[in-house]
């Protein structure tokens, strides 16, 4: 019997068993990871950082799954107000945007707080408090399963749109293994998301220093139970379950009237709050969805897992839930969190 499993390396802490776990911990480890999947004949493995925006399924996976463990942060000047910085796959995104504020290093300072790898952040294009990664990233070096070799790829040739990019939607073909962003000298990028510059006591399109705004975006995060604590009641977890649906003008006038929260996102499409939705139709936090599976008692949108939850069971309440909004309001949810390992 495998002595790994999947549960013990994601934060939802559910899945069977792995195979082969590898861990790549420094850039050295790569091409020996690469030798050892080609002997076995496998296709591309499944890859983790954290395990923390996966589902990752109770049938285990039959391959090998490589934990990116790799840290690193290598930072270019360009000129006297911007630098390319280079991370690797498996530094901690919190750990990166806390750099960048020592170093007062302004375009991801709203990602601050967010759990995972900076490897996995490009895969949903990870974005908060009106900033995402497509803002400041300048390009990825990627293993290709397919084509067996190293590439970099520019930002543009990465798709990324509102928490999707071409990764999530293959997420075979590519590994993550270092992103370069270009960052600027200088005070924050202008703030755009109203709790924020409530959290800063200033007005929209402010622009304060860098650390002041990784601060307020943690501050805030905490508050509103966003923030990952491993060793909390709300510890297994995957964070928000679906993203804000897109909506049409006449429905967004229509959930706008009733109270729902709406805006338009970075490609220019309306979206509505899925957490308003959720409770619209009753659920509120702290709520039981079903055995072992919880709504946070911080938010609705967070579920989270105790004892006798499995992946099918937290699955299978997403699609649940899924259907009850789309049956109440006609507007469809669509899990954020990824399906790694074997499902049926």
């Amino acid at each position: 019997m495998p002595s790994t499993t999947l549960a013990s390396l994601t934060t939802l802490r559910l899945g069977g068993p792995a195979e082969h776990v590898l861990t790549i911990s420094t850039p050295a480890d790569w091409a020996d990871a690469v030798r050892t999947i080609g002997q076995r004949h496998e296709q591309a493995p499944v890859v983790l950082g954290h395990g923390s925006n996966v589902i990752a399924s109770d049938n285990g996976h039959p391959g090998t799954v490589l934990v990116m463990n790799t840290r690193g942060i290598t930072a270019i000047r360009v000129d006297d107000t911007t630098a390319n910085v280079t991370v690797q796959a498996g530094h901690p995104l919190t750990d990166l945007t806390a750099w960048a504020a020592s170093e007062h290093l302004a375009g991801i300072e709203c990602l601050a707080g967010i759990p995972g790898t900076t490897g996995a952040a490009p895969v949903q294009n990870a974005g908060a408090y009106g900033q995402q990664i497509a803002d400041a990233l300048d390009h990825l070096t990627v293993w290709d399963w397919e084509a067996a070799r190293m590439r970099t790829l520019p930002a543009r040739a990465c798709r990324l749109r509102h928490r999707n990019s071409r990764f999530k939607s293959n997420l075979g073909r590519w590994t993550i293994l270092t992103a370069t962003f270009r960052l600027t000298r200088s005070p924050a990028a202008a703030i755009t998301y109203q709790p924020l510059a409530d959290e800063l006591g200033v007005r929209v399109g402010s622009r304060p220093p860098v650390a002041e705004v990784t601060a307020a975006v943690l501050a805030n995060r905490h508050r509103r139970g966003l923030l990952l604590d491993p060793h909390g009641p709300a510890a297994r977890q995957a964070g928000s379950v679906f993203l804000n649906p897109p909506v049409t003008t006449t429905q967004a006038t229509r959930l706008s009237a009733a109270g729902c929260p709406t805006h338009t996102d970075s490609d220019g499409q309306l979206r509505a709050s899925a957490g308003w939705l959720l409770e619209h139709i009753g659920y509120r936090p702290g709520y039981k969805i079903a055995t072992g599976i919880h709504c946070s008692e911080h938010r609705t949108l967070t579920l989270t897992a105790h004892d006798g939850a499995t992946a099918t069971s937290f699955a299978r309440a997403l699609t649940e839930l899924s259907a009850q909004v789309e049956i109440a309001t006609g507007i469809a949810l669509l899990p954020e969190p990824v399906l790694v390992g074997t499902w049926p």
